[in-house]
């Protein structure tokens, strides 16, 4: 089954002469549960792509369904909450509110949706990232590789079909990197959720089922793990 269908998007900045077309007619699907690495240099559109994806910006022309929906076929409430509820965000800086404890940190998204943690669902969260230890640490407690596991745990906690991870182990060491790749891996087999992860270390594609290319707006289809 086909989460996500990407039918030729483009993303045109500015307009005349000083326009910039960070995408040119980008085409693609994912099925479910299949982890997919992004590669690119710095400035290819890798991250429009992303921030396209998960409707943070909107595309100039083209399509984007998840699970069927056209989203940008949405009003803007209705894509607000569906983006909030099927749609989790990684990114590189962790993004984590400094006053609130691992716990609170992980269970947030659901509180901004009104909804109870479920106490089991919390628990097995923390102990397949390795937090159980820390569920009650502030972030400046954590080292670097601890605090995006808890980002990793705040976009598993609502369960969302597409988990969109924008370079998510920019900031870490290669040891850290390693165990930050290998728990999405597991959580896209556990959770049967659907992960693009966009990075610019080719070593990190080595977990993925296939690895897309983008270059100067345009994607391409590697296949399996590229060389």
């Amino acid at each position: 089954m086909e989460l996500l269908e990407v039918n030729k998007v483009s993303k045109i900045y500015g307009s005349g002469d000083t326009s910039i077309e960070a995408l040119k007619e980008v085409s693609f699907s994912v099925t479910k549960g299949e982890f997919v690495a992004v590669v690119g240099e710095s400035g290819s559109g890798k991250s429009t792509l992303l921030n396209t994806l998960g409707a943070l910006d909107t595309p100039t022309s083209g399509k984007v369904l998840i699970d069927g929906k056209d989203i940008f076929a949405m009003k803007e409430e209705k894509l607000t909450i569906f983006r909030r509820r099927n749609i989790g965000f990684i990114f590189q800086a962790y993004n984590l509110i400094p006053e609130l404890t691992v716990e609170q940190n992980i269970t947030f998204p659901l509180l901004l949706d009104y909804q109870k943690p479920e106490p089991e669902v919390v628990e097995e969260i923390l102990s397949v990232l390795g937090l159980l230890e820390r569920r009650s640490h502030l972030p400046r407690q954590l080292s670097g590789g601890q605090q995006q596991r808890v980002a990793i745990g705040r976009a598993l906690i609502t369960r969302p079909m597409l988990i969109l991870a924008d370079e998510p182990t920019g900031n870490l060491d290669s040891r850290n990197s390693d165990e930050v790749v290998a728990l999405l891996k597991a959580a896209s087999r556990r959770y049967q959720q659907t992960i693009l992860m966009i990075t610019h270390n080719m070593n990190m594609t080595s977990s993925a089922d296939r690895v897309l290319r983008v270059t100067d707006g345009r994607l391409t289809d590697l296949g399996g793990r590229a060389e």
